[in-house]
């Protein structure tokens, strides 16, 4: 079943975003019930994409580091968007309403997004939860800066002497190049409905 997961993984990575590409807005429910967009927030200059989840054992460990990556950079215009992709039907624990219960009981201070179709994550070529994209505002398109981990430790985020998404943002934030484009992203496959 693992190698089933992996393989379904591996083929829609293939089929996704890579550094450079431009990426299509989407609209999707947040915990809220509005819809949210990328073009929503006119002065941002970029955004922290999570795909993420509320089961995943590795998601709930980085889960306060993505709290603390929006804390961090939303003022300095890279908000936190979460989206959740996994269907509800083979993870019930990841439903819209169990989503609006996490939302809340963490105190999530950005959009968690509902991803029912499983577009987003396809386009974006997420496989994993946690899965990062850093997208950077050009104009009035967004493109990928970095895509992969949050950092280098799942288990403990003082140990972790790479921080890829934050050094990525602080070097967009600095006019750079991002210096480490990508990183391979670990945690569990994203649970995809039955085509």
């Amino acid at each position: 079943m693992l190698l089933a997961v992996a393989l379904m993984s591996y083929r829609n990575a293939s089929d996704g975003y890579k550094v450079g590409d431009t990426v299509q807005d989407f609209k999707l429910k947040n915990v809220d019930g509005k819809t949210v967009s990328l073009a929503d927030k006119k002065d941002v200059k970029g955004y922290i994409i999570a795909f993420t989840c509320n089961t995943c054992p590795v998601a709930k460990a980085y889960e306060s580091r993505i709290v603390a990556l929006n804390e961090q950079f939303a003022p300095k215009g890279y908000p936190v968007l979460a989206i959740q992709s996994n269907d509800a039907q083979l993870s019930p624990g990841d439903s819209y309403s169990a989503m609006q219960e996490r939302a809340k009981s963490k105190s999530y201070s950005f959009p968690y997004l509902y991803d029912e179709s499983q577009t987003v994550a396809k386009s974006f070529g997420a496989t994993n939860t946690p899965h990062m994209f850093v997208v950077k505002k050009e104009g009035n398109q967004y493109r990928v800066a970095y895509i992969g981990a949050i950092d280098n430790n799942q288990r403990d985020a003082a140990a972790a002497d790479k921080k890829y998404v934050a050094e990525a943002v602080n070097e967009l934030l600095a006019g750079k190049t991002v210096t480490t484009p990508s990183a391979r992203a670990i945690g569990c496959g994203i649970k995809w409905r039955d085509a």
